[in-house]
């Protein structure tokens, strides 16, 4: 299973590829969406031409985004809500089911803590995906959503098999 995890942002909307064979994860591929125009609509649209280009290229076949973190900055909040609807948008547009994740229920997953600092979710991705060199931390955040999200899936996938087996 080839899994897209998604760390919205307006600036930097960090994205990281993993495939996933049974219990072994694998890194593909991470990297940093960086918007550019001088107003919001323009800024959008080149994160949805970036990301669309993500999916074009490594062809996963489902995807994670993470949660908005909502600060006392209405207006902020309001701005990373759009960009999260683009992160939602694009693999929603090429056919792929998207969970999404709370901050917390990432770290808590990939770290093992639901507060765990950015510094901690770094060393963790780095220790379930050896070698991997990661573009910055908003690409760190989206390996972690990934994993999160390949775990998530692994559950649900072991819960269907266990019923199924109970009911026959």
């Amino acid at each position: 299973m080839r899994v897209l995890g998604i760390d919205p942002g307006l600036r930097n909307m960090g994205w990281g590829i993993i495939d996933v064979t049974g219990v072994r994860v694998t890194h593909v591929a991470n990297g940093i969406c960086h918007s550019v125009g001088d107003d919001l609509a323009r800024r959008l649209c080149s994160l949805h031409a970036q990301l669309t280009e993500v999916v074009a290229r490594y062809a996963p076949e489902t995807a994670a985004v993470e949660h908005t973190f909502v600060n006392k900055d209405a207006a902020g909040t309001l701005k990373l809500g759009q960009a999260r609807g683009i992160a939602l948008l694009v693999p929603a547009q090429a056919g792929l089911e998207v969970g999404e994740y709370a901050p917390n229920a990432v770290k808590k997953t990939v770290v093992g803590v639901g507060h765990a600092a950015k510094q901690q979710v770094d060393h963790m991705v780095r220790l379930h995906l050896p070698g991997v060199v990661i573009a910055g931390p908003d690409a760190a955040d989206a390996l972690a959503v990934a994993i999160c999200h390949s775990h998530h899936v692994q559950s649900a996938g072991r819960l269907q098999a266990a019923l199924a087996k109970a009911s026959a």
